[in-house]
C-alpha cells in the first residue's frame, strides 16, 4: 500500500481531540503533533488532520469504508463511532453485506462499517467517493481519469446499478453502484448517486499526494487541473469533479522541518505565496 497518498481532514480547532479519539477507536498512534497538523497512523495507514479554521465542513461525499472481518468487529467500531454521532444508515443486514452501517461521528467524518466477506483488499480503511448532482453518472469517467494520471493504477471492479442488488428504480442502470480502483497502489471505492444531497465535494476532505521531485509534481498538478479543474493556493487544487487534492513535494516537508527555525520560516513564507509548489524556489528561499 502506498503511504505517499493519504486523506486530509479539515478541522476548526479540534484536530487533536479527533486524533486522540481515532487512535482510541482504531488502536492507532499519533505520529505528528503540531497546533496546525496532526498525523495519525491507523492500521499502517496515514491520516492527516488539519486545523484550518471554520471555512470548510466535512461531509459524506467522501466517506471511509472500514473493511471488517467479523460481525463483532463491525459492532465494536460502530458502537465507538456512534458515541456522539448520528446513524446515516442503521447497522443491520443489507443485500450487499450481512452486517453494515453508515455513521457520521461527532467530528463530522462519515464511516461505512462493513463486513467484507472474501474481500481481497489489503487496505483496511478505504476512501469512498460519492458522485452526486452534476457529477452523478461520472464515477466511471473519474476512475478512468485518475488511473490514467497516476502510475501503477487500475480499475479493479465495477458493479453497475443494473447488475446490482437492492437497486432503487430511480438509479440509472448504467451508473456505478459500487466500484474499486487503485491509484499508485492506494485503494478507493466510488459510486454514483442520484439523491439530492445537501452537500458535495469540498476542501473538508482532500487527498494528499507526496511527490519525489518537480517532474512528478508538475505532471500530477497539470493533469489533475486539466479539463476544468482549478488551481488553489499552497499546493491545493480542485479537479474537474470538484475533488480537492494537495500535491506536496517531500522536499517541502524536509525544508519546513529544518532545525534552523529562521530558514524553515522563510520556506513557509515562500510556499504560502505559491499555487503549485516549485521546489527550486523553496530551496532558494532556504539559502537566501
Amino acid at each position: 500500500m502506498n503511504n505517499n497518498i493519504f486523506p486530509c481532514l479539515w478541522y476548526d480547532g479540534d484536530a487533536k481531540e479527533s486524533a486522540e479519539f481515532y487512535c482510541k477507536v482504531f488502536d492507532g498512534k499519533i505520529t505528528a503533533d503540531t497546533p496546525v497538523v496532526m498525523n495519525i497512523d491507523v492500521f499502517g495507514q496515514k491520516l492527516m488532520l488539519l486545523n484550518g479554521g471554520p471555512h470548510f465542513k466535512k461531509n459524506a461525499s467522501v466517506s471511509f469504508m472500514i473493511i471488517c472481518e467479523t460481525e463483532d468487529e463491525v459492532q465494536k467500531y460502530w458502537d465507538q463511532l456512534m458515541d456522539g454521532g448520528i446513524a446515516l444508515m442503521e447497522i443491520g443486514e443489507y443485500p450487499w453485506s450481512k452486517k453494515y452501517g453508515w455513521v457520521r461521528d461527532r467530528f463530522g467524518v462519515t464511516w461505512q462499517v462493513y463486513l467484507g466477506e472474501n474481500d481481497d483488499v489489503e487496505q483496511k480503511i478505504i476512501p469512498t467517493l460519492m458522485f452526486i448532482h452534476q457529477n452523478n453518472g461520472k464515477a466511471m469517467k473519474a476512475m478512468e481519469f485518475y488511473t490514467e494520471i497516476f502510475p501503477n493504477s487500475k480499475i479493479v471492479s465495477v458493479l453497475k446499478y443494473g447488475e446490482g442488488v437492492g437497486n432503487e428504480s430511480h438509479e440509472v442502470p448504467e451508473n456505478v453502484q459500487h466500484a474499486h480502483f487503485e491509484i499508485d497502489g492506494y485503494s478507493f471505492f466510488c459510486m454514483d448517486n442520484s439523491y439530492d444531497h445537501q452537500f458535495d465535494f469540498n476542501e473538508g476532505i482532500s487527498m494528499v499526494v507526496m511527490t519525489g521531485n518537480q517532474e512528478e509534481t508538475d505532471h500530477l498538478w497539470n493533469s489533475l487541473i486539466s479539463d476544468g479543474g482549478r488551481e488553489s493556493m499552497c499546493g491545493w487544487l480542485k479537479d474537474q469533479f470538484g475533488m480537492s487534492w494537495q500535491i506536496v513535494p517531500k522536499r517541502l516537508i524536509e525544508l519546513m522541518n529544518d532545525s534552523n527555525q529562521e530558514k524553515a520560516q522563510k520556506v513557509v513564507q515562500t510556499m504560502m505565496k505559491m499555487q503549485k509548489i516549485v521546489i527550486k524556489d523553496l530551496e532558494e528561499a532556504y539559502i537566501s
